[in-house]
């Protein structure tokens, strides 16, 4: 086992187009956020394991005896060859109540709360499992990105815990070396994280498309369809304003209410599923000529696009009035807006052009935090999980890992 202190960090996701299309068939375009999550992971000797996350008050610690001691059959215990995909299967209820009971959380601890340490455990005991002895460690989880808000923080969570876990275990090598300040993995060694990165994210959501911890791992854009997700080559990265409209929203309902007006409207809905799904072919091609040479006529079209479908997912009924409101504010200052994820609230992103002048992108930042909402400028098409030398991460980011 590795001795030395890890630092990973994994993006975010938004969808660029095809939310609600792709549940019934058609394909979706997802790019990882330049929001990260960041991931200290120290080891040491005290027989304790440590899990702190700031972000949702979370600070908990394990005796590594007592976990040892568990009857961890379920997690595969035994088994002498390398983990591999179908190594870990979704725990029946019965396993999740046994990880329940160890994680000794009061009962009216919150959902979000108690299901990010199950993930831990389960990731650290499947993980870790063929170690002479399970390890001690300290691990320390920050993020960027807003819970809930639909930008994949927990699977970033789940992506920078699988990979740091493995890299500590050494069942992948740590690719950080001497003078580096931030470094990949190796193609075989992302796919081995992106396999346990989706278990965490069934202990999460139960269900997941894989979608959000494949944007996490890999990086750059992703192509989603029917279950088959493929990476666009050299995408851009893209300069946008996110905002979070702070509207909760029923990710649920909304894929029901779209369903029950494809129902009642058959002629209608499908017609407008298969435009947005041509909107989602149409900007992959795009953003494939923009990797070799962009031009500002390929944002001009990208801008045609986000209104195209903004327009089709209000007619699909998940638009909003702050969604509106927010398509609005932009609009006025020459910008173009769209929904991301399931609509009913939730976050918007915004294109910005090269060129544009930065008085003008500050301008529509306070109009848009006028409005009650959280505004801040970022970029899509950022790198997937990273390891990081101390050194290369600001200040900021090394005080809320623990003051490194």
């Amino acid at each position: 086992m590795l001795s030395e202190v890890l630092l990973v960090s994994a993006p975010g996701k938004v969808i660029l187009h095809g939310e609600h299309a792709v549940v019934h068939g058609k394909v979706a375009l997802a790019v990882a956020l330049n929001l990260r999550t960041f991931l200290r992971l120290q080891p040491h000797s005290n027989g304790k394991v440590d899990l702190s996350l700031p972000n949702i008050g979370i600070k908990r610690a394990w005796d590594v005896a007592r976990l040892q001691s568990l009857d961890t059959s379920f997690l595969g215990e035994g088994k002498e060859e390398k983990p591999e995909q179908g190594d870990v299967t979704t725990p029946t209820p019965e396993q999740v109540e046994k990880l329940k009971e160890v994680a000794g959380l009061p009962d009216d601890c919150a959902v979000t709360k108690r299901l990010a340490v199950l993930a831990f455990l389960y990731l650290y005991l499947s993980i870790c499992r063929k170690q002479r002895a399970l390890p001690s460690l300290d691990i320390v989880v920050w993020s960027e990105l807003p819970p809930g808000a639909g930008l994949g923080s927990s699977a970033a969570y789940s992506v920078s815990l699988a990979a740091a876990l493995l890299t500590v275990c050494e069942e992948i090598p740590n690719p950080l070396k001497d003078g580096d300040c931030v470094n990949r993995w190796t193609k075989e060694d992302l796919e081995l994280i992106n396999k346990w990165a989706f278990q965490g994210e069934r202990m999460i959501h139960g269900n997941p498309s894989g979608v959000d911890n494949a944007v996490s791992t890999w990086g750059g854009a992703l192509r989603y369809h029917q279950g088959k997700i493929s990476s666009l080559k050299r995408p851009p990265a893209l300069q946008i304003l996110l905002t979070n409209t702070k509207v909760p929203r029923n990710t649920r309902a909304l894929v029901a209410g779209v369903r029950n007006r494809l129902l009642k409207f058959p002629e209608i809905v499908a017609p407008l599923l298969t435009s947005i799904d041509a909107i989602s072919l149409e900007c992959e091609r795009v953003l494939g000529e923009m990797g070799e040479a962009p031009a500002l006529e390929q944002y001009l079209v990208l801008e045609e696009l986000i209104d195209m479908n903004q327009h089709h997912l209000n007619a699909l009924g998940v638009g909003h009035a702050s969604l509106d409101q927010l398509c609005q504010v932009t609009r006025a200052h020459g910008l173009h807006s769209k929904l991301t994820g399931a609509g009913g609230g939730g976050c918007g992103i915004t294109l910005l052009k090269p060129g544009l002048e930065q008085p003008e992108v500050e301008a529509t930042k306070q109009a848009l935090t006028s409005c009650g909402f959280d505004c801040l400028e970022t970029s899509i098409g950022a790198p997937g999980v990273s390891i990081h030398s101390a050194t290369s991460l600001d200040s900021r980011v090394q005080q809320a890992l623990g003051g490194l």
